[in-house]
């Protein structure tokens, strides 16, 4: 166990850094910085914003921010509050969610038998009456009005410790979690605030273009509708 509070302090005034500079470099109001090296938790929105803003906070400043956060559940967070907060990103959830996707793929194939069969009836007897639209016609009709994604998150050469928020580090938090190689994240609108770990191993998307993030270490994004820009943690 060791004092959270203190070693991001003398991180800090190790880098010789002020507080305004790290503020404008993470996106994190002073104030909750001054928090998270004060431990005063309870100043923080809640504890989905501790969690994001520490790991934030300890990456930018060369620290191991998981290892923070896990020392942050140990301390302040137990049994089955921190179950309900586990990352959505979590092998559990992985895992239901890939559940979930056989059993629409089950769902959409017994559909389509059912739609091949009505329609064979229907030309059997003569097209003499009239059949609805099929099902998954309906349902691609649906998808189609849905909104586009503006940004997607693509883990294509390994694993990623990823945070988005809605417009900015105190927005809504809209994914933290690790996105495993092969899996993707989407997400509709058109401002948010990213942190990665390890942007060399993501393929990120805004607006269907390209983002190009150069180096091997943690950064920091900006998601406007003009475009984005970003920076090192």
């Amino acid at each position: 166990m060791f004092e959270i509070g203190n070693s991001l302090r003398e991180a800090r005034t190790r880098r010789k850094i002020e507080l305004a500079q790290a503020e404008q470099a993470t996106k994190i109001r002073g104030k909750y910085l001054r928090a998270l090296e004060d431990e005063q938790f309870d100043l923080l929105p809640a504890q989905t914003y501790v969690k994001g803003f520490l790991r934030t906070y300890a990456d930018y400043l060369g620290l191991d921010g998981q290892l923070y956060v896990d020392e942050y559940n140990s301390r302040f967070v137990v049994g089955e509050d921190w179950d309900r907060r586990r990352p959505r990103g979590s092998a559990a959830q992985r895992q239901d969610r890939r559940l979930q996707g056989r059993v629409v793929l089950a769902a959409l194939a017994v559909v389509t038998v059912l739609t091949v069969v009505v329609i064979s009836a229907w030309k059997v007897s003569g097209g003499s009456r009239s059949v609805p639209p099929p099902a998954n016609a309906r349902a691609a009709k649906h998808r189609a009005a849905a909104p586009a994604s503006y940004l997607e998150l693509t883990a294509v050469r390994g694993p990623s410790k990823v945070i988005v928020n809605r417009a900015s580090a105190g927005g809504r938090i809209l994914f933290e979690g690790t996105l495993e190689r092969g899996e993707t994240q989407a997400f509709a609108g058109k401002r948010f605030w990213l942190n990665v770990g390890a942007p060399e191993n993501l393929e990120i998307r805004v607006g269907g273009k390209r983002v190009h993030v150069t180096g091997y270490r943690p950064w920091v994004l900006t998601v406007t509708p003009s475009g984005w820009h970003g920076h090192p943690a």
